[in-house]
C-alpha cells in the first residue's frame, strides 16, 4: 500500500507540472481533481468541462475543477484504486473497470440485453432496478457515483472489410475492454485481448490485434480511422462511464458544496445522455469523411451474433451471484 501510495503521488506530481488543462487553483475551499483517460474534447471530457463550469460558477470559485486528460495520471484500469484509496479525489472509468469488485456491473455487455434506447435509459436511470443495486455496491470499493456518461453502442472495427457474421470472426484476435465481452468474442469463435483505451491506438496500427471493439465517438476523438478502415454496426452491447469521488472525502464536504456538486453531475449526466444519438451520428459522419466503411449486418445477420451468445449469460449468471441475477431479471424486465 505504501508504494502504491509513493506511486501515485508521484505520478501527480508529474501530473500537476503539466500545464495544458488544469484550471486556476487560487484560493478555492475545495480543489476537485478528475482524471479522464480521453482526450478533453471527446464527448466525456466536454462534458466533464460543463460540470467543472456549472461548479466554478454556482460556487463563486469556493470550488476549484482540475481535469487531468488523456490519462496523465492514471490509466482507466487504475481509476478505481486511485479513486476508492483517496490517492485522486475523482476520478472517470468504464462501468466495466469495477467487474473485478462486483460481476454484476457487466450486465450492460450482456449481448443485445439493452437494444433500444428506451431500454437503456430506463436502465441507467438514478435509483432505477438495474442501476440503483450498482451504485450501491460500487460504495464498498470506497468511492461514491456522482454520474453516469453515455458512450453509446459498442461496435466492431476492422480492416479489409466488415464482421457480417461470427465465421468472420472465427480465429481472430480482438481488443476488448471487459471480461464479459471476451466471452462474447470467445462464444463467436475469436480471441479476446484487453486493452485498454488509451493503447488501443497503438494495438491496431501494431497489429497486436486484428479486429477493435469500441464506441463509434471514440472512433472519432482517437481518430482510429488511421489505423482502421471498416466499422460494423453491431451495437451488441452499452458502454457506460462512471464519475466517481472518493467516498472520504465526499463524507467530509461542507452540505452546500455537496449539493453543489450533485446539481451540477445531474445536469452533466442529463446533458451527455441526450446528446447521445447526435454525437454518435456525427462520429460516424466523421468516419465516413475519413474513409471508413460504415456496415449494418442485416436482420438475419444480427441474428446469427445473437444465437452464439447464451454462454455469455451463462457465465454472467455462474459469477455474479445474488446481485448479478437480481439486475438481470429486472433487465429483462425493462
Amino acid at each position: 500500500m505504501k508504494l502504491f501510495q509513493w506511486a501515485a503521488s508521484a505520478a501527480l506530481a508529474v501530473g500537476l507540472g503539466a500545464t495544458s488543462l488544469c484550471g486556476p487553483v487560487a484560493a478555492a475551499e475545495t480543489t476537485l481533481r478528475i482524471s479522464l483517460q480521453l482526450p478533453l474534447t471527446s464527448h466525456l471530457g466536454q462534458n466533464l468541462s460543463l460540470f467543472k463550469e456549472e461548479v466554478e460558477k454556482t460556487s463563486n470559485g469556493d470550488i476549484a475543477v482540475e481535469i487531468y486528460d488523456s490519462a496523465q495520471l492514471y490509466k482507466d484500469k487504475e481509476v478505481p484504486a486511485a479513486v476508492g484509496s483517496g490517492a485522486i479525489e475523482m476520478g472517470v472509468a468504464s462501468l466495466t473497470r469495477y467487474v473485478g469488485d462486483i460481476p454484476a456491473v457487466d450486465i450492460f455487455y450482456q449481448p443485445f440485453l439493452f437494444d433500444s434506447e428506451d431500454k437503456v435509459r430506463a436502465a441507467v436511470a438514478k435509483d432505477s432496478p438495474v442501476r440503483g443495486p450498482l451504485d450501491e455496491a460500487i460504495k464498498d470499493t470506497g468511492a461514491t457515483v456522482l454520474w453516469w456518461q453515455a458512450y453509446g453502442g459498442a461496435i466492431m472495427l476492422s480492416k479489409g472489410g466488415p464482421l457480417k457474421t461470427p465465421a468472420d470472426m472465427a480465429g481472430k484476435k480482438v481488443r476488448v475492454f471487459g471480461k464479459t465481452l471476451g466471452d462474447f468474442v470467445q462464444a463467436s469463435g475469436g480471441a479476446p485481448t484487453l486493452i485498454s483505451g488509451s493503447e488501443q491506438y497503438l494495438a491496431y496500427q501494431r497489429g497486436t490485434v486484428d479486429v477493435g471493439m469500441t464506441g463509434v465517438s471514440g472512433v472519432k476523438s482517437r481518430k482510429l480511422w488511421e489505423v482502421m478502415d471498416t466499422i460494423t454496426v453491431t451495437n451488441h452491447a452499452d458502454i457506460e462511464f462512471i464519475v466517481v469521488v472518493n467516498t472520504k472525502f465526499w463524507e467530509g464536504l461542507p452540505d452546500a458544496h455537496k449539493q453543489l456538486i450533485e446539481a451540477a453531475a445531474a445536469k452533466a449526466e442529463a446533458d451527455v445522455r441526450d446528446r447521445m444519438s447526435q454525437i454518435e451520428a456525427a462520429a460516424y459522419a466523421a468516419a465516413e469523411e475519413n474513409g471508413m466503411t460504415i456496415y449494418n449486418p442485416t436482420a438475419e445477420e444480427i441474428t446469427a451474433w445473437k444465437a452464439g451468445a447464451q454462454p455469455v449469460y451463462d457465465a454472467y449468471i455462474e459469477k455474479s451471484g445474488e446481485l448479478g441475477a437480481q439486475v438481470l431479471k429486472a433487465a429483462q424486465g425493462l
